[in-house]
């Protein structure tokens, strides 16, 4: 064989040797269990819809979805870990609005969420419902909240499950739009911040709908609207905050899953398909209705995209009302 065309053999099997062990490599997976964080503690939303969709998924691959909650710093914890993981298909994690405001929350981060992770799928969306004690509040409507709260500047309160989380935000971006002042009073979790709403001691909360539902079936707490730009359909009679009174409001709050950078695509493409087609029976479907969830699912190129304009709209939002973690 001529010394060039034996010299060009040689090239293409060099070449060829990396793609087909990455073949083979995504071919295999999944050949042990698969890890999926989820960066909060067990119960919530978030946890519901990992476990739910992990255990389709598990039927559909073979191997077992172990969920592991690593709570923390607003899910910073569970998404360093996740991180500094091998790209290797078998560590996988549930995030949320989080993944986009925490960059511009916290001034130190000790993670990049876009350069350290690769997306899989945009999961769900979760509402979450402005609510006002029924027995103590005179409120009935968006437009009163906003009216009470002209009269009565930096006097109307409202809960929120913390600092930067998406019921504190929601209560940002109401405040901005309907050009009021509120007074913020963040707990440790919703549950607390609840808790008061139910005994009076604060005005408002943007809560989960999936904490919220119980209380306003129950009569105790009255909704005046969703924030996100369609109506529920675990709240199909509620209007959404910006129909009910503040044109063009919107808070999705959303969840979405991650592995870390450099995973396969191979593995990516299979996991995407997984997890969509989960989201597709009606079992599953019923299930994340249950806690108010609304399933989406998008390709991987799809979430990457969402993700930027997320970053970019409540890296404005954080700096233009001044809000820090640290």
């Amino acid at each position: 064989m001529p010394l060039h065309r034996r010299a060009c053999a040689i090239l293409a099997a060099a070449l060829v040797l990396p793609i087909a062990s990455v073949v083979q490599a995504d071919t295999a997976w999944p050949g042990k269990p698969i890890k999926w964080v989820v960066p909060f503690p067990p119960g919530g939303a978030m946890d519901v819809i990992a476990r739910t969709l992990g255990d389709q998924a598990a039927r559909e691959l073979g191997q077992p979805f172990v969920i592991e909650n690593r709570p923390g710093a607003g899910g910073n914890i569970g998404a360093d870990y996740v991180a500094k993981q091998p790209a290797d298909g078998y560590t996988i994690m549930i995030t949320s609005i989080g993944m986009a405001t925490n960059k511009a929350l916290y001034a130190k981060l000790s993670y990049d969420p876009v350069k350290d992770f690769t997306p899989i799928s945009l999961l769900a969306v979760v509402p979450n419902v402005l609510v006002v004690n029924t027995a103590k509040s005179p409120d009935r409507s968006v437009k009163d909240v906003v009216a009470r709260a002209r009269r009565e500047p930096g006097k109307l309160t409202y809960a929120s499950a913390g600092n930067g989380t998406s019921i504190h935000l929601a209560g940002e971006v109401f405040a901005s739009m309907a050009g009021v002042n509120l007074m913020h009073v963040p707990y440790k979790g919703s549950s607390p911040a609840v808790t008061d709403m139910l005994g009076g001691q604060v005005d408002l909360m943007f809560d989960s709908i999936t904490s919220a539902r119980p209380h306003i079936q129950s009569g105790k707490l009255r909704a005046l609207g969703v924030t996100t730009s369609k109506r529920s359909s675990a709240l199909p009679d509620v209007p959404t905050i910006a129909e009910a009174g503040v044109p063009g409001y919107e808070v999705s709050p959303w969840f979405a899953v991650f592995a870390p950078a450099g995973t396969p695509a191979g593995v990516v493409d299979r996991l995407n398909r997984v997890l969509n087609a989960a989201m597709q029976q009606p079992d599953i479907r019923r299930k994340l209705e249950g806690v108010g969830a609304e399933p989406i699912g998008t390709t991987p190129q799809e979430l990457a995209a969402h993700l930027n304009k997320e970053l970019d709209r409540w890296g404005a939002l954080i700096k233009a009302r001044g809000i820090r973690m640290d």
